[in-house]
């Protein structure tokens, strides 16, 4: 039997959405896979995951994006879902300044556990909330600049830059992985080389990954 056009893909990327508990990373994940926000949603416990493909340079691009709990008793639980991704979003809340200053402790976090040529952009969500901005965009850029990040603001709710933050992450990591300059090193290049060509990486069903939250609407 042949494949369905949904199951044909010629990469699999992986990538971590992390940052503080409430900044906004289940709704960006909802509106990125499923084009929904949801007014209530609640913290994430642990892991969990929802995938999406398009095509990006002329190949098609399975992005299998996982939201990591923020809260702090999950932190050992989920350092383990770095390995292995190629892409990580660190979101903070343009409304909240702590949540941009734990950015740094985020950002160590994620170098320790993650793959050394990892592709990584600052996220600036909730840009809608106009009137509650605490966060200048000229600092969180001069952050993103001396970390050799890339940084976007956007807003959940208005859809605003959520498709390009994501298509530009994605653009990225095919651009490191099509001219093959990811880590020599011949443990890193199995675990990333073994994603190419629709092979996927194994999610236990313990990972509760995926399941639409309620009351959510779609636009």
């Amino acid at each position: 039997m042949a494949r369905r056009p949904e199951d044909e893909y010629d990469y699999l990327f992986k990538v971590v959405l992390i940052g503080d508990s409430g900044v906004g990373k289940s709704n960006l994940l909802s509106r990125f896979t499923r084009n929904e926000f949801c007014l209530e949603s609640k913290s994430t416990i642990g892991v969990e995951f929802a995938t999406r493909t398009l095509r990006v340079e002329g190949k098609v691009i399975k992005a299998q994006i996982w939201d990591t709990a923020g809260q702090e008793r999950y932190r050992a639980i989920t350092s383990a879902y770095y390995r292995g991704a190629y892409g990580a979003l660190l979101v903070y809340d343009v409304t909240k300044p702590t949540t941009f200053e734990n950015v740094s402790r985020w950002l160590k976090e994620l170098r320790d556990h993650a793959d050394s040529n990892i592709v990584i952009m600052l996220i600036g969500n909730k840009t809608d909330l106009k009137h509650l901005r605490a966060v200048a965009a000229e600092d969180a850029q001069g952050f993103a600049e001396k970390e050799g990040l890339s940084f976007l603001e956007t807003s959940a709710l208005e859809a605003t830059n959520v498709e390009k933050a994501f298509q530009t992450i994605l653009g990225e990591i095919y651009r490191i992985i099509s001219k093959k300059t990811l880590s020599d090193d011949p443990s890193a290049a199995a675990a990333h080389g073994a994603i190419k060509e629709g092979k996927t990486i194994v999610v236990s069903a313990s990972d509760g990954g995926g399941a639409p939250r309620k009351q959510c609407c779609s636009t």
